[in-house]
């Protein structure tokens, strides 16, 4: 229910102020400007339902695979201790556990492409032990939250753009990979605050052994990441980073179908069998993103989100704070409802201010440390055909505005200098 308020809210709100604007100063062409965007919206949310057909085939194919060859299950047992704790009502040898795992997995080595049919796989398992079909279960919300305050390792698309720009700003000696320790300090914090608050939520004690062992274990990873990472050159850096990306996923392709082969299966007909849900999943999905798309269009287009921005620049400088991460706070306000918006405004700041500016450093950071809540939601509940959210969307955008205020604070404590 809480999302069908936030859609009305978009779209009525954002008219309302687009007709203010046309009668009251002039602006006729807004409402013409504000139904370009509303149809665009439409376009891209088809065109991205269905450019997720391909990969979704694939990934689909290749988790039917690693589910027949019995590669999931294992993967499910060594997470169970502590998504027994996270997860209430799902069984231990859920097969869900596993596509759970490599889901976030995924998001911590900044692999979209991989972990949105992971998460997909996930939710469809999820919904499988769910008793009321059209409400959010509240596993399905824990992973939906988990998924949006993800943890990211490596930011790999957020250090490609920074070198890129600072390529074109002729800046020498420019570490495009300054952000990695300030980005991973900011979704730690952001998954930490997920869990506490869906816990709150749905009363669980998260004060327990594995819970504790994941935290601690994340810590030293994090020291051990940034001491071996934090030695080499830039460019090193980027090639190590997309090596490790590429190569993790690459070597569970190949385990998958490797133990497939050694029990004898015909890993070729799983795969078909697999990706044949690819395409019907896309499908699914295209009302709930189209939808979404439309609210979020309409809002922007009216000069709304202009209108946020510049509240609160007025209010921060009323108590006297410092100002410089404001123009950073149009990517903040984005990133949950688009992420390519959300990178372009990134790029905005980044030639505004310079790449290597605080602006600009601070603005990476966002980026890399955010996710996009309402697309996720959209399309991760609307793939099982979830109606009722339940919590899910009040739980992601606290443990957003958690990551956002971290993003900033972290930022502040790396790169701002008087």
């Amino acid at each position: 229910m809480a999302l069908n308020y936030v859609w009305v809210a978009f779209l009525v709100i954002g008219f309302v102020v687009g007709v203010f604007k046309a009668v009251l100063f002039g602006q006729s062409a807004l409402l013409s400007d504000m139904m370009t965007a509303l149809f665009d919206a439409a376009k891209n949310g088809f065109e991205i339902s269905i450019g997720l057909a391909g990969i979704m085939s694939l990934w689909l194919g290749i988790m039917k695979i690693g589910e027949k060859a019995g590669v999931i299950q294992v993967f499910a047992r060594a997470v169970s201790p502590l998504f027994r704790v996270l997860f209430k009502g799902v069984p231990d040898d859920s097969p869900a556990y596993g596509s759970v795992m490599m889901n976030l997995s995924a998001n911590m080595l900044g692999l979209d492409n991989a972990a949105t049919p992971l998460g997909l796989k996930a939710m469809n398992e999820l919904q499988e032990l769910n008793l009321v079909k059209t409400e959010a279960s509240n596993a399905q919300i824990m992973f939906l939250v988990l998924n949006t305050a993800g943890i990211t390792l490596i930011p790999t698309s957020v250090i490609a753009m920074r070198q890129t720009i600072a390529l074109e700003q002729h800046i020498v000696g420019f570490n495009a990979a300054d952000i990695f320790l300030p980005t991973l300090i900011t979704t730690f914090i952001a998954f930490i605050s997920g869990i506490l608050v869906v816990a709150a939520y749905q009363k669980i004690n998260i004060f327990k052994l594995p819970v504790l062992l994941f935290i601690g274990g994340f810590c030293g990873l994090i020291a051990l990441l940034h001491y071996s990472l934090s030695q080499l050159p830039a460019d090193k850096m980027n090639q190590t980073i997309g090596a490790i990306g590429s190569g993790v996923i690459l070597s569970i392709i190949i385990l998958f179908v490797t133990a497939g082969a050694l029990k004898k299966q015909n890993v070729y007909d799983h795969f078909i069998e697999g990706a044949k849900e690819g395409f019907n999943v896309s499908v699914r999905i295209i009302p709930y993103l189209i939808a979404m798309l439309a609210g979020i269009s309409i809002f922007r287009a009216s000069g709304c989100m202009d209108f946020l921005v510049q509240g609160i620049a007025g209010i921060v400088s009323f108590c006297g704070l410092n100002t410089d991460f404001v123009p950073t706070l149009p990517i903040a306000f984005m990133k949950p409802l688009s992420g390519s918006g959300a990178r372009g405004l990134m790029v905005d700041v980044m030639r505004h201010y310079g790449v290597a500016s605080f602006q600009g450093k601070v603005a990476a950071i966002i980026q890399g440390s955010t996710e996009t809540t309402f697309y996720v939601i959209a399309v991760y509940f609307g793939s099982v055909q979830i109606k009722n959210t339940r919590h899910a969307l009040a739980c992601g955008l606290i443990a957003d505005t958690i990551g956002l205020v971290a993003a900033i604070i972290v930022g502040y404590i790396f790169f701002w200098h008087k």
